[in-house]
């Protein structure tokens, strides 16, 4: 519990810095911003290890197309909410509107060209959420959403929204779902962290154009199969100390 403290405030502090020395990096090209954004999620990671001594290890990075690309992964933790961000060559996030109006953090959001999400304000906030992300697309940025809307405690029965289908459809572009185990190591709602390693795991693309119900209930097997099988995979093995 000790090194899980030390490294929640280490986090709060970096990420004040990042953000705070970084005010510049508003007015730059947004390349420069998403590599200075980029570094900020590896100094995380770089801290969670030796501080809190969780690691992780990324699979089949060898399975990514060529961009731009839908990438559907589960959700956890708010661990993936910056880890998954330097997989990717320009990665497009959907976002909470509400998390655009905090200052600072909502300029930035802003700068990056994140997609926000209205989820209160029914057709018409889609209809803008689809927008923003076919101008995304087409500046050939990878898509991420996280299809379920909200962190899933490890283990819970999957509650897919309509959100992922919708811009599967809009987009017609590959689907790359994403399995993990991170939920083990740093649960929701507590500031303990768990010693070990998160797995991330790339699966196969599903391809544009399949009907509907076919798409997401290929996204939905492959994802909640694969990301049961890191969890078991993850107290076969020890991996959470």
């Amino acid at each position: 519990m000790f090194r899980s403290i030390v490294f929640g405030i280490l986090f709060y502090i970096t990420t004040a810095l990042f953000v705070t020395l970084g005010l510049p990096f508003l007015f730059t090209p947004r390349k420069w911003s998403m590599e200075a954004f980029k570094v900020h999620a590896r100094t995380e990671l770089w801290l969670l290890k030796h501080v809190a001594g969780i690691d992780f290890e990324v699979r089949g990075l060898d399975k990514l197309p060529p961009p731009p690309f839908l990438v559907a992964s589960k959700h956890q933790s708010a661990w993936e909410t910056f880890a998954l961000i330097p997989l990717f060559r320009d990665p497009a996030l959907l976002m909470k509107r509400e998390l655009f109006w905090i200052p600072v953090h909502g300029w930035f959001s802003y700068k990056f060209q994140m997609i926000p999400v209205d989820r209160d304000k029914g057709p018409a906030a889609l209809r803008n959420m689809l927008r923003h992300a076919k101008s995304r697309a087409a500046d050939g940025r990878e898509i991420i959403i996280f299809p379920e809307g909200t962190r899933r405690t490890p283990g819970a029965p999957p509650a897919y929204k309509t959100g992922i289908v919708l811009l599967y459809n809009a987009l017609d572009l590959p689907c790359v779902p994403i399995a993990l185990n991170s939920g083990l190591f740093w649960p929701r709602r507590t500031w303990r962290r768990k010693p070990g390693t998160v797995v991330v795991e790339i699966l196969d693309p599903i391809p544009a154009g399949l009907p509907k119900a076919e798409f997401l209930e290929r996204l939905q097997t492959a994802i909640e199969t694969a990301s049961d099988r890191l969890l078991a995979e993850a107290s076969a093995d020890d991996k959470i100390r």
